[in-house]
């Protein structure tokens, strides 16, 4: 069972993520330093993450065994199909994309600043997510582990195809 150990990371990179979304968004530091390659990348990006952050609660809800009337963060089963076969951590990798996105869209010293703050903290996180994965299901999750990426999605792409062929 989690505790609030589990994410006592999200008290920081949350506000931090929310910092970097208040200051594009409402503050418009939008295009600081005139890249506007690095704008529409960032915008790309960010379509990216949208794509990654929503997928898994279909999937987990459809295939992890989720109780009634529960969350889909509630999984039962482990989920290693459909966008789990890409990327072990979507959501996680979608809030990564979406802070790169917000500093590729900004190109604010500030944003950026906080950017890598937010990626360094979500990485960590992941990381010790993986361990907290490996309690609740042991050496299944560890066979996942060695065949899907952690973020890399590029990666988890080529794999698939290479596997389907």
């Amino acid at each position: 069972m989690k505790n609030w150990k589990t994410y006592i990371l999200s008290i920081f990179w949350v506000p931090l993520l929310l910092m970097q979304i208040v200051l594009v968004i409402f503050m418009g530091k939008v295009n600081e330093a005139g890249l506007i390659w690095l704008f529409y990348l960032g915008w790309l990006i960010w379509i990216i993450s949208i794509i990654l952050g929503w997928l898994p609660i279909y999937t987990l809800k459809k295939r992890g065994a989720v109780p009634a009337g529960k969350s889909y963060v509630h999984t039962k089963k482990l989920v290693t199909s459909g966008i789990y076969s890409i990327v072990r951590h979507p959501q996680y990798t979608a809030g990564m994309l979406l802070s790169l996105a917000l500093l590729l869209i900004s190109q604010d010293l500030w944003v950026i600043i906080i950017g890598i703050k937010v990626i360094v903290l979500l990485y960590i996180d992941i990381y010790l997510t993986d361990k907290w994965e490996i309690n609740k299901f042991g050496q299944e999750y560890k066979k996942y582990m060695k065949e899907v990426p952690r973020v890399n999605f590029i990666l988890g792409l080529i794999r698939l195809y290479k596997q389907r062929r």
